[in-house]
């Protein structure tokens, strides 16, 4: 039988939605301060007025191994700040990881961190920093909203993949593996001070990962658009980031170390993570995050199997909102004014890029068996945070998952 909401539900989440539009114009979100490649001396500057002397270092044995790092290392030595170097953050980082940052920052007693690396480390160096500013709280006792309330030591964010937008972001997931949960906190406190954007860092990238995190952030920006808490600013940022992706994406798939074109994806993947972190996602990060905690699927890759299907699903609802799409990105001839056509522009987009980078259709490890629990642990993330476009009852959820079985 399926699971559907109540109309009195849907009018309690949409008054809840509305209330999270209006809390954002009377509490803004922060804004990191971001820098480029060549502003780099003026980031160390701003570091040293702040007699910052020692900072913890937060990246991943790879990027370290690589020499990915370096160059953010070398440039604070050389402006005489101290680093001590913690690189054992994994792929959704578990709270030992965090554990064991925390231990390194207080014992060399540093004044604040860099994070080099992906949503991972990023997320790793903010929960450092979250352990720093409370440290008689465990991570359990601050998982959700708004409970954390203090700030931070200074955290600059050094994004080596253009997708998650952690560097713009006030949540950070964290894994617990000995009991098998993940869960977020998220506070305001959380977002970077600084964001340094070096697209040269990603030049490195393997085409699976380059192609899978831009997925990511695409996914971000058209979530942003579709739902219902969009501002003037969201809208923006996430057309200009839609934009940045169809254009840029086949060029680097085509020139992966085209400096300009990672630049472009960089930008695209900050602006989208600017929209989101102010109106949410939806229903393609409530299915994708199932898979990830089940089967291990990587999130951008799950994002990327998803977004054209559940766009599909949501049918004419989001028609008018892709049709401005279209328009802004100048998808097709610009002679067809039918909003249900230039919307299966965008959805045919996302199919190329999917084809050209060839990335899969299906989830090879999903159980046709695990749809319904698939199905009930998403609706749960969804509702009532996520201001979707509409609310869907568990048969569309299992339309799309069936529509992504092998």
């Amino acid at each position: 039988m399926a699971q559907s909401i109540g109309l009195t539900k849907r009018l309690l989440y949409r008054c809840y939605h509305m209330a999270l539009r209006l809390a954002l114009f009377v509490y803004p979100i922060p804004r990191p301060k971001c820098f480029k490649s060549a502003q780099i001396d003026i980031w160390l500057a701003e570091l040293k007025q702040q007699n910052i002397e020692r900072l913890l270092v937060v990246t991943d044995q790879t990027l370290l191994s690589l020499g990915i790092a370096a160059p953010v290392i070398t440039a604070l030595e050389s402006a005489g700040i101290s680093t001590s170097i913690y690189s054992d953050i994994l792929p959704d980082p578990d709270i030992n990881e965090i554990e064991s940052g925390f231990m390194l920052y207080t014992q060399d007693k540093c004044q604040g961190i860099v994070a080099i690396g992906g949503g991972s480390v990023i997320d790793g160096a903010k929960l450092i920093g979250v352990r720093a500013a409370k440290p008689h709280k465990k991570l359990m006792q601050l998982r959700g909203l708004f409970k954390v309330m203090r700030r931070l030591p200074p955290l600059t964010a050094v994004p080596t993949t253009a997708g998650t937008g952690s560097e713009t972001t006030v949540a950070a997931v964290v894994s617990n593996r000995k009991q098998q949960d993940k869960f977020a906190i998220a506070d305001y406190c959380l977002a970077p001070k600084y964001a340094l954007l070096m697209p040269e860092l990603s030049q490195g990238l393997p085409p699976f990962i380059t192609a899978t995190t831009a997925m990511d952030a695409l996914t971000h920006a058209l979530e942003a658009f579709i739902g219902i808490n969009g501002t003037q600013f969201t809208n923006q940022k996430a057309l200009s980031a839609c934009k940045l992706i169809f254009d840029n994406f086949p060029l680097v798939i085509q020139e992966p170390s085209n400096i300009k074109v990672r630049e472009n994806l960089l930008n695209a993947s900050f602006y989208a993570g600017e929209a989101f972190t102010r109106t949410s996602v939806g229903y393609v990060h409530a299915i994708a995050h199932q898979l990830g905690a089940k089967y291990h699927v990587a999130h951008g890759l799950a994002n990327a199997i998803l977004l054209d299907v559940v766009l599909t699903e949501y049918g004419e609802t989001i028609h008018d909102k892709l049709a401005l799409i279209a328009d802004y990105c100048e998808l097709g001839d610009n002679k067809i004014d039918d909003r249900s056509q230039k919307a299966a522009l965008v959805i045919e987009k996302i199919r190329e890029l999917k084809e050209l980078a060839n990335l899969p259709t299906k989830v090879d490890e999903l159980d046709a068996t695990d749809i319904p629990d698939i199905t009930t642990a998403a609706m749960k993330e969804a509702h009532p945070d996520y201001p979707v476009p509409e609310f869907w009852s568990s048969n569309r959820f299992d339309h799309v998952l069936q529509q992504v079985l092998t």
